[in-house]
């Protein structure tokens, strides 16, 4: 290894002397003081061969010849900072999905789509289409449409007929209501509008004040890209949406714009019910079962910075 950082320095020593000396011959008008420090008879080849030898030992053991001294630190390109930055959030919105995926009403009802946190991130157009698809193919929403079903069996609003094939039409109408407008209302228009589909708790001021910002968030939302509030077409065109499709599978006696607008104004009124109770849902789990669902986010945070987070 000594042996060779010797040579190399040598070798660039000749180099850098050749190329004066053939300077000097092509320009022979240079100081003569130039002429003195490339004239061979000048150097002291004892003080550079000792030179090139503390250099070597300096030098690390290992690594080719020379190499590791000389080159510089790594450094990453700028243009790859954004990218780290995004797979941070990325990676911070997947570990929120996560909590979110956790949360159940009685341990029972999905609440996927509300968060407690006052610092949620953005989520991607595929992680919305995937948080609005996990709610509805829950063995919950199955539950809650044969509830509904039941309901319409009972009041005999929708004309189905009577018995178990009504009672499964019935069902199986619920559900898709339940299915066409978490999709479109959660997933597709936002992932396509940049709105975020959740409920962000408020968690604090009086009941009056928490009640308004519940049903105010069926109307409004953040803006995934500046965190302003903005209206909410993600929900209310998903809703209409949904009730126009539910004319392809509900009786022709039961369809038309009629159907359209009631069955979008249906399910506006059950998401604002549904934040609503998921505005108050951990005051009272907190208060009769003793849990606390928001896992002490709501100490955390104090007013002021709730105010600032979630204030319409």
């Amino acid at each position: 290894m000594v042996k060779t950082v010797r040579i190399c320095l040598l070798t660039l020593a000749a180099l850098a002397l050749s190329t004066a000396l053939r300077a000097e011959a092509i320009n022979p008008s240079a100081p003569d003081r130039r002429l003195a420090a490339a004239d061979p008879s000048t150097i002291n080849w004892a003080r550079l061969a000792e030179d090139a030898d503390e250099m070597a030992q300096q030098a690390p053991a290992s690594g080719s010849a020379g190499s590791t001294a000389a080159q510089p630190p790594a450094v990453a390109p700028a243009s790859a900072q954004p990218v780290a930055q995004e797979k941070n959030q990325h990676e911070k919105a997947e570990e929120q999905i996560k909590e979110q995926e956790q949360q159940r009403v009685l341990g029972v009802v999905p609440s996927f789509n509300v968060s407690y946190r006052s610092d949620a991130v953005s989520l991607t157009g595929m992680q919305k289409m995937r948080v609005a698809f996990r709610s509805s193919v829950d063995p919950a929403t199955f539950g809650i449409a044969l509830v509904v079903a039941g309901y319409h069996e009972a009041a005999n609003d929708v004309n189905f007929g009577w018995g178990a094939k009504g009672y499964g039409q019935r069902a199986g109408a619920a559900y898709l209501d339940a299915f066409d407008g978490t999709m479109l209302g959660n997933g597709i228009l936002p992932a396509l509008l940049h709105q975020d589909p959740r409920y962000f708790r408020l968690g604090h001021g009086s009941r009056t004040h928490r009640l308004g910002y519940a049903i105010s968030t069926s109307f409004i939302c953040k803006h995934d890209n500046t965190g302003k509030w903005e209206p909410n077409y993600s929900n209310v065109l998903g809703n209409i949406a949904s009730g126009a499709i539910s004319n392809l599978y509900y009786p022709n006696s039961n369809s038309g714009f009629g159907l359209t607008i009631t069955n979008g104004m249906i399910v506006t009124a059950e998401g604002t019910l549904g934040a609503i109770f998921q505005e108050f849902w951990p005051d009272v789990s907190r208060k009769l079962f003793h849990k606390d669902p928001t896992h002490g986010r709501d100490a955390q945070a104090s007013p002021a910075t709730g105010q600032k987070a979630n204030k319409p």
